[in-house]
């Protein structure tokens, strides 16, 4: 292995999780290469490629330098896979036995259904393939251009949705990529963006599920067992070798454990730092106080904020650094009291982040050095945050203990269970 190279062949990527999942299935010498279109030739004529993944913008383009193309790969139009062996560079599509995983595991059917894809790069060709495979009864593809020409009011029947463009993708992790709302039937929504784990599609869905006034409940699911099982079935063609399939399962766990953000809110003075700290140490994450790095940004405490430009204005701060803090991954935050009052902050912390609000007592409630939390201010001021936190949070947990103990409460709750949704 050590005098072959194998890794994962692109144009940009900072954002991939292909290292560290190849690593962990045993391929130890795996690397990121990045390459602009006029180097592709020369490299791929290499003779010491061993296997490579391919990705955005190559899976077509790698095509014309295999000397032999698996048939599936041939009819998908899309390669992600290239092994050298004898000489010769074999092309093949493992994307598509991710995809089908992917959608099994959350009970995804697409046989009988009309199916709308947006987006008409490798991945959409992968899943077209699969949604013939499976028996879909219509298969509708459309691009950007179709989406501002409102193209989608022509498959409003539409059942399932996948999105394979990168509309959402870290790190513009604001985009859209279909507003559910505009296909009604839709019930089946898959997103093959990994990183963030919930994108704005998603997060609707989510919103949306069980909504009486949409009438609808969703299924759905991120990129991320795509990933990994793609990577899988990689890793065996690299080596002509077979792995258990119930790696697959442990690598997605262990890398929604190591990626996933854990966010803390509740009422000012409900003990979400020193939560923190202690979910920090249990967890082997880095803790960011989103108070302290306003204070930081700020150069003045929040107090002297609150006296000197209004709530109005560290508000606005505060969206900011929170969205800054909640673009990185595999950390413990610490949000402010009044980080749920606006609406746009839920998605920037459950994107990234499985949110957990911390409970207790109003006469438990640190008040020192807060502006907001003056006398009999604290019961009106539940009463108010008391629904936004509950609609923010994924779940609760009581900090009416230690603060270890309530960082076990956390820490084993979102072990067993998180992952139960999302991927």
């Amino acid at each position: 292995m050590e005098d072959k190279i194998y890794g994962l062949l692109g144009r940009k990527l900072g954002h991939s999780w292909s290292a560290p999942i190849h690593r962990a299935l045993g391929c130890q010498d795996y690397r990121l290469i990045e390459l602009e279109p006029e180097e592709l030739g020369d490299f791929l004529r290499r003779e010491d490629i061993g296997g490579l993944n391919v990705t955005i913008p190559y899976k077509r383009d790698v095509m014309k330098f295999c000397d032999v193309i698996d048939p599936a790969a041939e009819a998908i139009g899309s390669v992600n896979t290239l092994v050298r062996r004898g000489g010769k560079l074999y092309g093949y599509n493992t994307d598509i036995d991710g995809f089908l995983y992917m959608l099994r595991r959350v009970k995804i059917s697409l046989a009988g259904k009309k199916v709308v894809i947006l987006g008409s790069g490798g991945a959409s060709l992968t899943a077209q393939a699969a949604a013939r495979q499976e028996g879909a009864r219509a298969v509708v593809v459309l691009s950007h251009s179709d989406l501002d020409n409102c193209e989608f009011i022509n498959h409003r029947d539409a059942e399932v949705l996948v999105n394979t463009t990168p509309v959402g993708m870290w790190p513009d992790l604001d985009g859209l990529s279909m507003n559910l709302r505009n296909l009604p039937s839709v019930a089946d929504v898959v997103d093959v963006i990994y990183n963030p784990g919930r994108t704005s599609l998603l997060l609707q869905a989510e919103e949306m599920d069980g909504e009486p006034r949409y009438h609808r409940h969703f299924r759905w699911t991120g990129g991320l067992p795509m990933l990994v099982q793609q990577a899988k079935r990689a890793e065996e063609l690299f080596f002509d070798s077979s792995i258990p399939g119930e790696e697959a399962e442990k690598l997605i766990a262990q890398l929604w454990r190591d990626r996933t953000n854990l966010v803390l809110i509740g009422m000012p003075g409900s003990g979400k730092t020193t939560v923190g700290r202690a979910l920090a140490r249990l967890s082997g994450k880095s803790l960011v106080d989103v108070d302290e790095e306003i204070t930081r940004a700020a150069g003045k405490p929040i107090p002297e904020i609150f006296a000197q430009e209004g709530e109005e204005a560290f508000r606005m701060l505060e969206n900011r650094i929170l969205k800054e803090v909640c673009a990185q991954s595999g950390r413990v935050i610490a949000a402010g009291g009044g980080v749920v009052l606006h609406m746009e902050n839920w998605k920037t912390m459950r994107r990234t982040g499985w949110v957990y609000r911390l409970e207790r007592r109003l006469e438990d409630l640190a008040t020192e050095g807060r502006p907001l939390s003056r006398p009999g201010n604290l019961a009106k001021m539940e009463q108010t945050r008391g629904p936004l936190y509950r609609a923010a949070a994924d779940a609760a947990v009581q900090n009416d203990s230690s603060p270890e103990d309530a960082a076990a409460k956390i820490w084993r709750d979102f072990c067993e269970n998180s992952g139960d949704k999302r991927p």
